[in-house]
């Protein structure tokens, strides 16, 4: 079995309980998408990785348009039931492939949390850069990769058998999403690290470690 069916299976799994389980990173990334994005309202928007649509719903409410994709077919039959809209196009795709999305027709391209089950972000940075629209926006919100090198990834509680489930994960560096987001033509506006509320400091630094590392984008030319 492939890494990607691997990934599709253990979603697929984790769908039924994804929303109801507690989950620091899921809910901090809901926080700084709408807090710290760039904006959606008015404008066309492609979702990457859209889960249980546990950010579609907000995003749907101030787009145009959104195209929302994902390779686990468990997680968007719940994202369709949860964002009914005919503005709304939910797609089962793996990113890793060419998107069923026309050259230079978004305005947005949101990706939460999904990079870290992609081993070459090289493709995924070259379909941003052609479905966007110059002057487009680009935003990542991924785990830190602090947390990545100290053993983090995507993970959780398999409630019929009790076991953790850990999705398969690639580390990724900060400067492996900044150079390769330059490379693809696109120009660095901002990077965000990002704690949650009431995080425990770590020692001996005595201050928390950060959650998640958020980048944005504009494609200039």
């Amino acid at each position: 079995m492939s890494s990607s069916q691997n990934v599709a299976s253990a979603y697929n799994q984790w769908a039924a309980s994804y929303d109801g389980q507690v989950n620091r990173t899921r809910d901090l990334d809901a926080l700084i998408l709408r807090e710290h994005s760039p904006r959606v309202r008015g404008r066309t928007v492609l979702e990457l990785g859209c889960g249980t649509g546990k950010n579609s719903l907000w995003i749907a409410a101030e787009c145009t348009q959104l195209v929302a994709l994902d390779f686990s077919a468990g997680m968007l039959a719940i994202a369709r039931e949860r964002v009914p809209a005919e503005h709304v196009h939910f797609l089962e795709h793996d990113i890793r492939e060419a998107w069923p999305v026309a050259d230079a027709s978004m305005d947005v391209v949101l990706s939460n949390l999904v990079l870290e089950h992609v081993e070459d972000l090289r493709p995924v940075f070259a379909e941003c850069a052609r479905v966007l629209r110059k002057g487009g926006k680009l935003f990542l919100s991924e785990l830190h990769p602090m947390r990545q090198l100290l053993g983090g990834q995507a993970h959780f509680d398999d409630e019929a058998s009790g076991e953790v489930v850990h999705v398969r994960a690639f580390p990724h560096s900060v400067s492996e999403y900044v150079n390769l987001g330059m490379a693809a033509g696109f120009k660095l506006r901002a990077i965000g690290e990002w704690v949650e509320e009431g995080a425990e400091p770590m020692q001996p630094a005595g201050v928390p470690l950060p959650r998640l590392l958020t980048v944005r984008f504009v494609r200039t030319d």
